[in-house]
């Protein structure tokens, strides 16, 4: 099977690169090759390569950046994906496609079910909102993951930041009223693998969308609690940590407070059974870098 994957140097695209070596003909473009703000060359390599399943992995991720640079948010998280999804729709293709936590605005007191009303707050969340609107208008064979608070052991995310300035200071201010589920790449990876298989094997569950992230809560102060812990134990020493309101600490992006996604629909359709997040993070950081660098 010829798959495209799309984001070559993202933190999924890299773990998707890990598990389906070798279980099938993998395609990858990176920004490089592919430029997911000319619609052009998005339809022309599409067509060219003529695979049978499209994974777009890219997207334009940093969010008090996308506040400055709306026009690029939206050309790479909403124009491109509906453009992907119509040249799927073409070929007679699936598109699996990741979304994300910030289509909500977060004020919602329980988790957030794929039927909840999306309010985004900012341009991020809304152009991640516009290309799930643009894939569902086509109509195509798709799946839509939202996912959130994702981490590996590569690029840039909260784990890496956390184990760099847990060991470089001697106090560290952390948020503490943001609640959401710390996500590991490889789990995103291996959950996608998973749905593939499913397809292959004629058994997949109803196309739309659905919510991928790890089991179990906790806030950024937790998050940051629990990769000091594993500093720690490794006889590192680690910076004392301070919880503070998302109000101490300003950013030109509004956060979502609640970040929780509910999951059950992945569970129950595609029989997909979902990691807690501190055993995750417990086997990320036992993972090699394989190639990662």
């Amino acid at each position: 099977m010829k798959i495209l994957l799309l984001g070559e140097h993202g933190q999924v695209s890299r773990e998707l690169q890990l598990c389906l070596a070798g279980q099938a003909e993998l395609i990858v473009r990176g920004r490089e090759q592919l430029d997911l703000a000319d619609p052009q060359q998005i339809r022309q390599q599409v067509r060219a390569l003529r695979p049978e399943l499209i994974i777009n992995a890219a997207a334009h991720t940093a969010v008090d950046l996308a506040e400055s640079e709306p026009e690029r948010a939206f050309a790479i998280n909403a124009t491109a994906p509906g453009i992907l999804a119509e040249e799927a729709a073409d070929l007679g293709v699936p598109l699996l496609h990741y979304s994300t936590d910030y289509v909500f605005d977060g004020r919602k007191a329980a988790p957030y079910t794929e039927d909840d009303m999306p309010n985004p707050l900012g341009v991020y969340g809304r152009s991640k909102l516009a290309g799930e609107q643009a894939i569902q208008a086509v109509g195509g064979a798709h799946l839509i993951l939202r996912t959130s608070w994702v981490y590996s052991l590569h690029g840039r995310n909260f784990l890496l930041t956390m184990q760099r300035l847990l060991q470089e200071r001697d106090e560290l201010k952390v948020v503490s009223d943001q609640i959401g589920a710390p996500t590991w790449a490889g789990s995103i990876a291996a959950v996608t693998a998973e749905l593939i298989g499913h397809w292959r094997a004629g058994q997949a569950g109803p196309w739309g969308t659905c919510h991928l992230t790890a089991r179990g809560q906790t806030s950024w102060f937790g998050f940051a609690s629990a990769i000091a812990e594993q500093l720690r134990a490794q006889g590192k020493p680690v910076a004392r940590l301070e919880a503070i309101p998302s109000g101490a600490y300003p950013t030109p992006a509004q956060r979502p407070l609640n970040s929780r996604l509910d999951c059950t629909r992945l569970q129950r359709d595609w029989q997909i059974q979902l990691p807690d997040w501190h055993d995750a993070l417990l086997e990320c950081l036992a993972s090699p870098r394989r190639g990662l660098q």
